[in-house]
């Protein structure tokens, strides 16, 4: 029971390492692709190009650790999380980030852990404890007030634009790629699950990413976007997220993304002189305050008779 406890705690922080670099990723993908009036590079070679950048980090490192390949069973989880965090989110989201501000896309990251701990649920057959959902909505529920108060409509009503809806489909391609990539790190090592993930996507995103080479020249910022994108936010980031998801659980690490959002807030005030005020500050307070009470909530696992069998 104590390593069990201790497992958690570091699982938590390392979960929580991999949150602060994702939480630059909004930040720094608005830098990459510019704005609407002073476009940069195009979502689509973001998404490849990051993936091809990181994917030739991941070959050496593969090389380097001497990685053993994957077994006949794992290709199909490694193809899910390569859809998942490697093509579907990068790409949404690189497209979504020109029409929209960093600050505004990242309230919209709060349905995050909520999509997460329903995917990991599932796939690593746990059952929360009505306390930890009661928190894990409560966060939500917070996001989503927010969202209302700054969406800008008439009347302080929700207001969803098309970028807002990739966005949100971005997250759930996210959560299917953080489900299935912590249950591989069960018995690969993380750091080699989003390797051999990047590698399989090889064959999509190097031509892609030749094919959408930016044809003018773009300012140093955009590129520096583009580089963090690539080494942290597509690589070095996973090695800390899928350790942690795998020490602590998928359902009970994934509600420390809930503080992803006022992180990236923080991060778009020097990056890209957005603005942050005092109700922004209030709401993340409130949300960190949910994650603190919700990690300590009860997570059991599931009787196997009461559970499908795995594909």
């Amino acid at each position: 029971m104590t390593q069990r406890r201790a497992d958690i705690t570091r699982g938590l922080w390392l979960g929580l390492l991999g949150i602060v670099v994702f939480a630059v990723t909004l930040p720094m993908t608005r830098l990459a692709v510019g704005t609407p009036e002073a476009p940069q590079m195009s979502g689509l070679f973001i998404a490849m190009g990051r993936a091809l950048v990181a994917a030739a980090l991941s070959a050496v490192f593969l090389v380097a650790t001497r990685a053993p390949w994957p077994r006949r069973q794992d290709v199909p989880p490694l193809l899910l999380t390569a859809a998942g965090v490697v093509l579907g989110f990068p790409l949404l989201t690189s497209i979504a980030m020109r029409h929209v501000e960093a600050v505004h896309a990242s309230v919209i990251v709060g349905v995050l852990p909520l999509a997460t701990a329903a995917v990991g649920a599932l796939l690593h057959r746990q059952r929360p404890s009505a306390g930890f959902w009661l928190c894990a909505g409560l966060g939500s529920a917070l996001v989503v007030a927010f969202t209302m108060l700054r969406s800008g409509a008439p009347g302080g009503g929700l207001s969803i634009q098309l970028a807002d809806l990739l966005l949100l489909a971005a997250m759930l391609c996210a959560a299917v790629g953080y489900g299935y990539g912590a249950r591989l790190s069960q018995h690969l090592r993380a750091e080699h699950v989003i390797c051999w993930a990047l590698v399989m996507a090889l064959p999509l995103t190097l031509p892609l990413s030749l094919a959408n080479w930016p044809a003018t020249p773009l300012k140093a910022t955009a590129w520096w976007g583009f580089a963090y994108l690539a080494v942290f936010s597509m690589w070095l980031g996973f090695f800390a997220w899928y350790r942690g998801l795998a020490l602590g659980g998928t359902v009970r690490v994934s509600q420390v993304q809930l503080v992803q959002p006022f992180l990236s807030m923080l991060f778009a005030v020097p990056l890209l002189g957005e603005r942050l005020d005092a109700v922004t500050a209030g709401f993340g307070l409130a949300v960190i305050g949910v994650v603190f009470i919700g990690k300590k909530m009860p997570v059991n696992a599931l009787p196997l008779a009461s559970l499908p069998s795995r594909p």
